[in-house]
């Protein structure tokens, strides 16, 4: 299994109003949720900043970057662009799994201890994001087997 490493070379490939927009819409969807919150409840605010706001620039700005990229390369790159996207998204649902798991360890835990249960809620994160991951890289890779094993039956059945 590969290891997950932290790179920050792509970091380099934004510019910087691309990470201004990012850190206002967070920062707005931070305030918005905070907004909800004194008015409807803990409870309704929380699902708000659950809520991924940022990740629609995020979206955007990944496949404007492999786009760019692409015709920097001579091709047009937006099936690509399309794709680095998509990648993109299927992170930020396994990473929605384990921020559930967050706010289900915390509150079922916070009453006892803060720091108790912040470990125990970042600990929760931690297994069931990594467990989703791979689990999706476990299927994505037996999915890809099968399809091969289907490419490569019906190559035998055109050459008789």
């Amino acid at each position: 299994m590969t290891p997950i490493h932290f790179s920050p070379s792509s970091l380099k490939e934004g510019r910087w109003y691309e990470y201004l927009i990012r850190f206002a819409l967070g920062g707005a969807a931070t305030i918005f949720a905070g907004l909800v919150s004194s008015r409807y409840g803990a409870s309704i605010g929380g699902l708000f900043l659950a809520l991924p706001a940022i990740f629609c620039a995020s979206a955007t700005l990944i496949e404007k970057h492999e786009i760019r990229r692409k015709r920097e390369a001579g091709l047009a790159g937006e099936r690509r662009g399309q794709m680095a996207a998509a990648v993109d998204s299927a992170g930020a649902a396994l990473g929605a799994l384990g921020m559930l798991a967050f706010a289900m360890v915390f509150s079922l835990t916070a009453e006892t201890s803060i720091a108790a249960a912040f470990i125990g809620a970042s600990l929760a994160w931690r297994v069931i994001s990594m467990m989703a991951w791979y689990v999706r890289r476990k299927t994505r890779s037996v999915r890809r087997g099968r399809m091969e094993q289907k490419g490569s039956g019906s190559a035998i059945v055109r050459s008789r």
